[in-house]
């Protein structure tokens, strides 16, 4: 029976500016690199309350990396959404949807280096 969630993969061409953008521009922690026995480059993040880990996978063998409009996307909750997005158009990374107001959220999207989408989160506080 499954227990939970692990990790998440996402194959990249360019590993060290993928691995720079999580790091930097998100926030994640880099817990561990190594080279699987195939010959994959893999680099593995998490988010500094997360359990969850994120798996960036280098691995030319397999093709180019192609990744589809709206096909997949990563969700991330921040504390304050409008600094969150200051910092990261001042790193290069502008929103490319949002900010929206949800019932009791705001939510944005900004697009991660080769076409993944990253959604930020800002959920209302309790009064």
């Amino acid at each position: 029976m499954i227990k939970k969630l692990l990790h998440t993969r996402y194959r990249v061409h360019d590993l060290e500016k993928t691995v720079s953008f999580y790091k930097d521009v998100l926030g994640l922690k880099e817990l561990r690199r190594h080279t699987s026995g195939r010959g994959s480059h893999l680099v593995f993040l998490k988010a500094p309350e997360g359990d969850e880990e994120i798996e960036i996978c280098k691995f030319d063998q397999s093709g180019p990396v192609a990744v589809g409009p709206d096909l997949t996307h990563l969700a991330f909750e921040v504390d304050d959404l409008e600094k969150f997005v200051r910092e990261a158009a001042a790193k290069g990374y502008p929103l490319s949807d949002g900010p929206h107001s949800t019932g009791n959220s705001k939510i944005a999207f900004i697009d991660a280096p080769e076409g993944y989408e990253i959604e930020l989160i800002e959920r209302a506080t309790k009064s």
